[in-house]
């Protein structure tokens, strides 16, 4: 900065108040800053900024997996606001259990940030507590944790639309799939089968386990397992609600391939309303990563600049039913379409 300083003919603090962007500079000195730090390749040193400050102009996202279309839409959305509010953004990718002990052993992020943003993290207590003595903003993203800045879709209202929207249809045996094992996100499948439960019990429809079904995350064999341990029952389901796209558009594809149509057979709908939920005409329940993401960034902003700020604010964004091709009434049971086929006959 001296030397900025010294080739501009200007005091450091003149160069200080230049790149920090304050208004008590003239035009024409403020050009000739801003070319002497070009002409040196002159950088400001956000750690050398921080000692002054107190802050290091960094946000941390802490996410189990980045191969998700979740996080990428989420992220996306999130770091140009950071970016447009002179933050820099700071990922830590914790995907096996090795990473996440080392990671809450160091806890990195601690004075190399000024918030934390903890992304689909099915946290223990122990490690919840950490981060509650971390010295910063911490924000839970697509869940909700009691008494700490959270932003969230309501997973159990969504999926008691998707599974009402069933029920209006006509439909009395609906199946619920979901996943286990996939990393961060086990929340949203509990809340989600909550809310599949719920509806049911709203219209008077016993809770029959054998309808639940689990699979591991993107594995075409378990997928086909669950699918067939439906159809193996005494009386199948004539409806799959599926926990996100990718599991219902990987339902469909196993039911076509045993010459099972969707949905005049089987009705099949979704979570997400990914891009592909609208190539598959995928009836689906719609949320928005990137409003995630950008109430995520807002807060985190918030509450960074604002000591006052509630650190307790919960955001809930709304979900939207999308009805598309794969869901219709149920079809008849075979014995009922032979006999109005019969009829059908002698009225001919």
């Amino acid at each position: 900065m001296a030397d900025v300083a010294q080739r501009a003919g200007v005091s450091t603090s003149t160069v200080s108040r230049t790149l920090r962007g304050l208004s008590t500079v003239s035009p024409e000195v403020r050009a000739r800053v801003e070319e002497a730090a070009r002409e040196l390749n002159f950088a400001v040193s956000r750690q050398a900024a921080s000692l002054v400050t107190g802050r290091t102009g960094t946000v941390a996202v802490l996410v189990p997996t980045l191969n998700s279309w979740f996080m990428g839409a989420a992220l996306s959305s999130l770091a140009p606001l950071l970016r447009a509010a002179g933050m820099d953004l700071n990922v830590y990718m914790v995907g096996d259990l090795a990473a996440r002990t080392a990671f809450f052993d160091r806890l990195p992020a601690r004075r190399n940030a000024d918030a934390l943003l903890v992304f689909c993290f099915d946290l223990t207590d122990e490690e919840t507590t950490r981060l509650d003595n971390i010295g910063m903003p911490v924000i839970y993203v697509s869940q909700h944790v009691e008494g700490r800045p959270s932003v969230y879709v309501d997973d159990v209202a969504g999926a008691c639309k998707a599974t009402r929207h069933l029920i209006n249809l006509g439909h009395r045996r609906i199946a619920f799939a979901y996943t286990v094992g996939v990393r961060g996100f086990s929340f949203s499948s509990r809340e989600r089968l909550l809310g599949y439960r719920q509806a049911l019990a709203e219209a008077g429809i016993p809770l029959d386990e054998d309808l639940v079904v689990t699979t591991p995350p993107r594995d075409k064999r378990g997928t086909t397992q669950a699918v067939g341990n439906l159809l193996s029952l005494r009386e199948p389901p004539t409806a799959i609600f599926a926990e996100q796209d990718e599991l219902a558009a990987s339902v469909i594809s196993t039911l076509r391939t045993v010459q099972i149509e969707v949905p005049e057979r089987i009705s099949v709908l979704g979570f997400d309303d990914q891009l592909m939920a609208e190539w598959l005409d995928l009836s689906t329940v719609a949320q928005s990563p990137s409003d995630i993401g950008r109430e995520a960034a807002e807060l985190a902003l918030e509450l960074i600049n604002d000591p006052e700020a509630d650190r307790g604010r919960h955001i809930v964004l709304p979900t939207h039913l999308i009805p598309r091709g794969t869901t219709a009434p149920p079809s008849a049971p075979q014995g009922e379409r032979q006999a109005n086929g019969h009829a059908e006959g002698r009225r001919v």
